[in-house]
């Protein structure tokens, strides 16, 4: 029954990552958010699961998967800083500039 309870709360965990990727398409900062939020949620499932099934191989794999998602944030933040002071805006009707 804890699994249960544990899968259902990373389950609307997940769900409320994609909401705000569904319902916010306009502000990238608030995209990178939903993501992470998305991936927390499939860290939290591959941690219990691995907890209950007795292997330390889903709590290795999420300290992984942790550690690209703080690549990517740190990436993705310093690219979007550079980009609002060359543009000066965050809009994601505006990213089609980058092109080259």
């Amino acid at each position: 029954m804890d699994l249960l309870r544990h899968f259902m709360f990373s389950t609307a965990i997940f769900f409320i990552g994609l909401l705000g990727i569904i319902l916010n398409r306009r502000n990238i900062l608030l995209l990178l958010m939903s993501i992470e939020v998305m991936l927390l949620a499939v860290n939290l499932n591959l941690t219990q699961f691995s907890v209950s099934l007795d292997n330390i191989n889903g709590q290795i794999f999420t300290l992984f998967v942790l550690t690209v998602a703080a690549a990517e944030s740190a990436i993705g933040l310093a690219i979007l800083v550079i980009y609002y002071r060359v543009r000066g805006t965050l809009s994601i009707e505006f990213i089609h500039l980058l092109k080259g």
